[in-house]
């Protein structure tokens, strides 16, 4: 098969020589003609020596790299990296089970196919596409899926509403590509959850918290806890199996806060322990009577998805952590988090230096969180490293 060549500008490779799967506009010297966004290019230097071959889109990132060698992009390419992905999660012991049927298996560069991200909820799979590639090129990597997961995985759905360039005009960004399924219900670390496929966020859940939760399990024998940003409820109730004396989850979503309850009832029917509140985090965090609480999770949304974003989303996460180490009871622990990519852990880590500070408290750091091991990072992509968090001892 013969793809359209793009030529990078002299000495542009040298990401690509240390295997990073981004090509950025700046550095393509010209296009053999003009291309469709997400159409399939080959890459070459400027000495027309082949080095990559990728998605084409329009942007900053204007190829994401699918293999440094040269390869036809079809059906057997996408089994083969399906096939490579399911290896990994079932060497880290996440195969489906009774126990747990859910979990991430491809996490884009960190699985090699940048721009895809798949999760899987007991038989069905969630695929979401963050490139005009990868949409481009859904259903046949939903029958190597089916391949691949038979007869595990029976159901598909596409969830790319949001993920995708909105200036693509892309259509069919979100609906079932099988057969649908009413069934919305999955198992982690044999607790339920209902997924919200259609309108909640991400795919539908926070997979990549898993191992975080069960952490807080631990600590939640006897303690009074609040869970902000709750979302679906996820780390309250492995609070409440962990022993909590009581549990309060927090969010600004009507829907999100329908769902925790749907969630507790699932696994703790008529526990009077649980209560749910709709209010703005911060707003919360300010009229909350001192030391109520003494274990709290901050689980905010992205405070920033660019850079030019990053000094106002520091600033979010100083005043949010500073006002629940200032609350907190002594003797508190609070489960800390940023998902933002640009937020490095530095960053974040020294915004809980300056937060502990503004508090005038005493703390300690016991445990440095990042995400699991379905969401592996590619070593050549340090880009892929999002989820940080620190758990802290307030004295």
């Amino acid at each position: 098969m013969e793809y359209r060549k793009v030529f990078l500008k002299p000495k542009k490779e040298e990401s690509l020589e240390r295997f990073h799967p981004w090509i950025f506009s700046g550095a393509i010297a010209k296009i053999e003609g003009t291309p469709e966004e997400g159409e399939i290019v080959e890459v070459y230097t400027s000495d027309k020596q082949f080095i990559a071959i990728g998605h084409y889109q329009i942007g900053s990132i204007a190829i994401r790299v699918l293999s440094f060698q040269k390869k036809i992009i079809d059906y057997s390419f996408w089994k083969n990296r399906l096939e490579q992905a399911f290896v990994l999660r079932k060497a880290i012991g996440l195969t489906p089970s009774d126990k747990n049927n859910t979990f991430r298996l491809v996490h884009g560069e960190g699985d090699e196919l940048p721009g895809l991200i798949i999760d899987i909820y007991d038989q069905t799979a969630v695929i979401q596409a963050h490139s005009v590639g990868m949409h481009v090129n859904r259903q046949e990597i939903a029958d190597a899926l089916l391949d691949v997961m038979s007869p595990t995985i029976k159901h598909i759905f596409y969830k790319s509403e949001t993920t995708l360039p909105y200036k693509a005009e892309l259509t069919e960004t979100i609906g079932f590509l099988t057969e649908p399924t009413s069934d919305f219900l999955a198992i982690e670390n044999g607790l339920k959850f209902q997924v919200d496929f259609l309108k909640g966020q991400k795919t539908g859940f926070f997979v990549d918290q898993r191992e975080n939760r069960a952490l807080l399990e631990k600590y939640a024998l006897g303690r009074n806890v609040l869970n902000m940003f709750c979302y679906t409820g996820g780390f309250s109730f492995y609070a409440m199996r962990g022993g909590a004396n009581l549990v309060h989850s927090l969010d600004s979503s009507a829907k999100a806060i329908e769902f925790t309850n749907q969630n507790i009832a699932l696994n703790f029917p008529n526990d009077p322990r649980h209560e749910s509140f709709t209010d703005d985090g911060f707003k919360f965090l300010d009229d909350m009577p001192q030391n109520k609480y003494d274990l709290i999770v901050l689980d905010p949304p992205a405070f920033a998805k660019h850079r030019r974003n990053l000094r106002n989303a520091l600033q979010g996460y100083r005043r949010l952590n500073a006002k629940a180490i200032e609350k907190i009871k002594p003797g508190g622990i609070l489960f800390t988090f940023s998902c933002s990519q640009v937020v490095s852990k530095r960053d974040f880590r020294t915004t809980l230096f300056s937060a502990s500070a503004i508090a005038k408290r005493e703390v300690r750091i016991l445990h440095q969180l990042t995400q699991p091991a379905d969401h592996p990072i590619n070593i050549y992509h340090p880009e892929g490293e999002y989820l940080k968090g620190l758990v802290l001892y307030v004295e």
